[in-house]
């Protein structure tokens, strides 16, 4: 019998309600997260996080009372001990250092689209799952977690090819539920699509990728990638 997922519950500050009710729909497409409370500006969401205790807590940065930046400081001043991802337009440096000093886990820029936070969600569930109870993480279990993968002392990656693309592409196929197409994998990362090719060939030919065949009832087949089990 599978045990069910403890429910995440979710916090959203979100200043305008279009944008609100896009998050939400998109939150709660990713078991087990539920939005329990939605703030329009940041002195609102200072006051439902300190009701509502959430486990984590989506901001965005430009916002009427108090901005993202400002909303983070006066929560953990407040003692609320909550993860937090960003979601803004706000591309500015120190805004973005200032909001991973105050214990951003994940930063992503408007316009976004769902694969992104989808895989920011499945990044903190396994995270928040990891760390949660007692006990201890061994160096493999830590960078497995964070996906700081040390590369072997004699392995040299073809020309052309570096190893942090090549963790976006591993990381793109682990999350999603279905194999991708190299033109999928390629939009996932922003990419080109021979570009995207040339490190899912690379990974097929390491062992680390096996190759579906989808054939369509017009044209050409189209292989697909998947993480090998």
């Amino acid at each position: 019998m599978s045990r069910q997922l403890e429910t995440l519950e979710v916090l959203l500050i979100e200043d305008d309600p279009m944008v609100q009710e896009v998050n939400r729909q998109f939150i709660e497409k990713v078991p087990p997260y539920k939005v329990q409370a939605i703030a329009s500006n940041g002195k609102e969401g200072v006051a439902l996080a300190s009701r509502h205790n959430p486990q984590l807590i989506v901001i965005d940065v430009y916002m009427p009372e108090l901005d993202g930046v400002e909303t983070l400081k006066e929560l953990r001043a407040n003692g609320v001990q909550a993860d937090v991802i960003a979601i803004t337009a706000s591309k500015e440096k120190e805004t973005i250092r200032t909001m991973y000093q105050y214990g951003v886990i994940d930063y992503i820029i408007k316009p976004f689209k769902f694969e992104r936070l989808q895989h920011a969600l499945e990044k903190y569930r396994t995270y928040r799952t990891a760390v949660i109870g007692n006990g201890e993480l061994s160096q493999t279990q830590l960078d497995e977690l964070f996906e700081s993968t040390v590369p072997a002392e004699n392995k040299v990656l073809p020309k052309g090819l570096n190893e942090q693309t090549l963790k976006q592409v591993v990381h793109v196929l682990k999350s999603s539920p279905h194999p991708l197409s190299a033109e999928e994998a390629a939009e996932a990362i922003g990419a080109a699509r021979v570009t995207a090719r040339r490190y899912l060939e690379y990974l097929q030919k390491e062992g680390s990728v096996v190759i579906d065949i989808q054939y369509g009832t017009v044209g050409r087949p189209v292989n697909r990638y998947r993480i090998k089990p």
